[in-house]
């Protein structure tokens, strides 16, 4: 059976949480979605438990993820660098990957060239943020391309969360 990992995400309008598996072998990550490719969206961990022992779903409950959507999104309107971490940004890169990909409907992410390879790079080394980290930090070229990824992803994110399965 598949691992599936409750993943919770911070809105400022109150949680989520999806249901996150890891892909095996050269498989993807992605969120778990209903046949019509509907998000499933958790307003409390009772009916995610319920949801998950109706369908053979096996949580696992250890390092459970959270991201906080609403901090990504001040600082993708408002990019003060002390405002976020560098991890918080890497983790919402790939949330934003892991969920256009599970996705069956809606817009695609921006198309991914060496910027956002170089700017990637840069904020899994921790220092992109950092505008004393020399060659470690973004450009302003890279700080754009993050904020423009970063600003398809919410819209992503939004257009699912109104397609979602009520849960």
């Amino acid at each position: 059976m598949a691992e599936h990992h409750p993943y919770r995400i911070g809105t400022g309008r109150g949680d989520l949480t999806l249901i996150w598996r890891p892909g095996e072998g050269d498989a993807p990550d992605e969120f778990a979605v209903d046949g019509l490719g509907r998000l499933l969206a958790f307003h409390d961990l009772e009916t995610l438990r319920e949801y998950c022992g109706r369908n053979d779903r096996e949580l696992i409950w250890e390092d459970e993820a959270a991201l906080d959507l609403a901090a990504v999104r001040r600082w993708v309107e408002h990019p003060d660098p002390g405002s976020v971490s560098a991890g918080l940004l890497l983790d919402a890169w790939n949330f934003f990957e892991d969920l256009s990909r599970s996705l069956k409907v809606g817009p695609p992410l921006p198309s991914q060239g060496a910027i956002h390879d170089s700017a990637y790079e840069k904020i899994f080394g921790g220092d992109a943020l950092e505008p004393t980290a020399g060659e470690g930090a973004w450009t302003g070229e890279e700080t754009a391309v993050v904020r423009e990824f970063l600003r398809v992803g919410l819209c992503i994110w939004e257009q699912a969360v109104r397609r979602a399965v009520p849960a």
